[in-house]
């Protein structure tokens, strides 16, 4: 975030230092909104809720099946022979590590999820943007994240939805662009939360942005 707003002060200045002559046009991308509007968003984002629900359940069973055990050693351990008190508080700690173990893994995958949706549906906006940015001649076209303030008509996000939904293509089929080629990699290691990685630019996305919200 501090990057980017060094680099929207440095434009700007440049901006402002430039001959009167020159035409400079800027806009901004509310990046995390299209992720929540646009259809490719909208999809993905019930996909991983579906994935969490079956997570939920699957944990909700383990996590009884557990208590009763335990329920089963409060009441009836002190009466049972030690070999059977031992067999089942056994059977207990294997299900409480199973439980806790499968808990990490669901969340780990769920992550994962979320960063590969995320990484895909940006890598596509990039190359929407970078395309409207050429056909419309803007100067440059900046993450609402890393402005301070914006005019309202410089945001281009209804534009970048509407162009995205149009095409109708699978989430990450855009991405043509290099620079983004490794966006979303790095993600499920480096944050704690979802998002993606790729190129310098892409950092506060990366950081920032999350199918998931």
């Amino acid at each position: 975030m501090r990057q980017g707003l060094i680099f929207a002060a440095m434009f700007l200045l440049m901006a402002a230092a430039a001959p009167a002559r020159a035409d400079v046009k800027i806009a901004y991308v509310d990046i995390q909104r299209a992720l929540n509007e646009s259809n490719a968003g909208k999809h993905a984002r019930a996909n991983i809720k579906g994935q969490a629900e079956r997570a939920q359940a699957k944990l909700q069973r383990e996590q009884s099946e557990a208590q009763a055990l335990k329920d089963e050693l409060d009441k009836k351990g002190m009466l049972m022979p030690p070999e059977q008190r031992q067999n089942l508080e056994d059977e207990l700690g294997r299900k409480m590590r199973g439980f806790q173990d499968d808990v990490k893994n669901e969340r780990d995958e769920l992550r994962q999820k979320d960063n590969e949706a995320t990484a895909a549906i940006i890598r596509d906006l990039a190359t929407i943007v970078r395309q409207l940015g050429e056909k419309d001649g803007y100067t440059v076209v900046m993450e609402k994240g890393g402005l301070l303030w914006g005019i309202p008509s410089a945001d281009i996000t209804d534009q970048v939805i509407r162009a995205y939904d149009a095409m109708k293509v699978r989430a990450g089929s855009l991405s043509a662009d290099p620079a983004w080629a490794s966006a979303g990699t790095q993600g499920a290691t480096q944050a704690d939360s979802p998002s993606v990685g790729g190129e310098e630019g892409s950092g506060s996305i990366r950081k920032h942005s999350s199918i998931s919200r």
